[in-house]
């Protein structure tokens, strides 16, 4: 990435393997952020971060405002919890997640006021360990789906060389189009995250990595780097090709960088931090108010929704009422997904909670997409031929089945990122990512047995 002039948009360093062309259905790109009144409840789950979970800090009858600590835990790998609206807590139970599981949860009944905690204030950061500080006080995990505690990335040893920050702004999901709103409407507040970042933490350059279906915010990104970072010749925009799953850590950091993460490796072993673009424009809003991470955007689209939108939601929202804010329901819908079509769960109920980490609540109707029915595998191969991670699916399938442990860890799969690749380009119809997950936990139940 040498040559470039300051502000210069850059193109991929290398072509990323496999992938799929998805159409893109950005239905939503031009739906400017609208902020939803506040609900009449949130429940606020222990676990909306990979980690440990947090315990409560307050107890039913609990008196609390916008911004409080309600949960944490001296655990490392975690991140607390703060109340989204102002209220009282009425309850503390287990409530069931997107994903299935089940945890412990704090109800805080709404006075509809959402009146601030006097709390806070703006965090003194004057180096590193202020800012790795603040990003824990803050509560930010990765928004783009992961969940990873920010704090713990940022915590960069000394030893290991770290150069690159990468800033995921790609959104190569179909439909979700909130992080493209960010660069739109918060652009200033990205590019100044990039220069706090780049400033305390010693990266020697910052690339923002966007797909080159979106030019305006390519565009608008470029501007900011010259009017806000002075022309920093060591930040600049790198335009990837339009394809899935373009915006996956590995295959991303690949594309810009060139370098490839190691199976069982993270960024830091290759020398890149990878964070979502929202996150870096959170981070320094928070440095310049104090105020945590106690709301999310997130994108509401899809043929059964009667009015999509991009809102800005208090978390631990249920999703029928950030559903209801969009008009309900235009039809009765045959498929509800929290996250987008190729890597989010499809929910049974709209009575589960918005997390740190959603970033989308699709809804179909019935018809909207033909479903493949299963048939036999045809060995045409094209599940390894897309998988950006050059796995071989259909034999992992098989192996998964049979539940050799061995086999399947011979055969890499647990580097496989779940993207559905693979299962979006069989012609069998095969659930090939279910299998990819079952094949984990036979590798797990074996070695928990050793």
């Amino acid at each position: 990435m040498k040559g470039y002039s300051a502000g210069g948009v850059l193109s991929a360093v290398v072509k990323g393997r496999g992938g799929v062309s998805v159409s893109h259905s950005k239905n939503t790109q031009d739906c400017k952020i609208v902020r939803m009144p506040p609900p009449e409840k949130v429940v606020l789950p222990m676990q909306q971060h990979i980690g440990a979970p947090c315990e409560p800090l307050v107890k039913i009858g609990d008196e609390v405002k916008v911004g409080q600590i309600i949960a944490d835990t001296d655990k490392f790998v975690s991140a607390p919890i703060h109340s989204s609206v102002s209220g009282k807590v009425t309850a503390i139970g287990e409530v069931k997640l997107a994903n299935g599981t089940v945890a412990k949860a704090v109800t805080i009944e709404s006075d509809g006021e959402m009146t601030l905690f006097d709390g806070f204030e703006p965090p003194k950061v004057e180096n590193a360990q202020d800012l790795i500080k603040a990003a824990r006080a803050s509560g930010l995990v990765g928004l783009g789906g992961a969940g990873f505690p920010a704090h713990v990335k940022l915590a960069l040893m000394p030893n290991e060389n770290i150069d690159t920050l990468i800033v995921n702004a790609a959104e190569c999901e179909p439909y979700i189009t909130v992080d493209y709103r960010e660069c739109m409407e918060n652009s200033a507040n990205v590019i100044k995250g990039v220069v706090t970042l780049k400033k305390y933490l010693g990266f020697k350059r910052v690339v923002i990595a966007v797909e080159d279906n979106k030019p305006q915010a390519i565009n608008l990104l470029n501007k900011q780097i010259k009017d806000i970072a002075g022309g920093d010749k060591d930040i600049n925009i790198m335009a990837l090709k339009s394809k899935y799953p373009q915006g996956a850590e590995k295959v991303m950091i690949q594309s810009v960088t060139g370098r490839k993460v190691p199976p069982g490796k993270l960024p830091s072993d290759v020398g890149c931090v990878l964070m979502n673009v929202a996150s870096v424009a959170f981070i320094q809003r928070y440095i310049e108010t104090g105020k945590p991470l106690v709301s999310r955007s997130v994108t509401v689209d899809g043929s059964a929704i009667h009015t999509p939108k991009n809102v800005r939601v208090p978390i631990g929202t249920s999703i029928q009422d950030i559903i209801d804010f969009c008009g309900g329901f235009k039809a009765e819908p045959f498929k509800i997904i929290s996250g987008g079509p190729m890597m989010g769960a499809a929910i049974v109920g709209t009575d589960i909670p918005l997390l740190k980490q959603n970033n989308a609540i699709l809804a179909f109707a019935e018809g909207t997409f033909k479903v493949k029915p299963e048939r036999d595998c045809i060995r045409c191969g094209r599940c390894a031929q897309v998988c950006p991670m050059s796995l071989m699916p259909t034999l992992i399938a098989r192996y998964a089945k049979s539940k050799e442990a061995d086999k399947l860890t011979e055969s890499g799969v647990m580097v496989c990122m779940e993207c559905g690749s693979c299962a979006y380009v069989c012609p069998a119809g095969l659930p090939l990512v279910q299998h990819m997950r079952l094949a984990k936990s036979v590798i797990r139940e074996a070695g928990a047995k050793k």
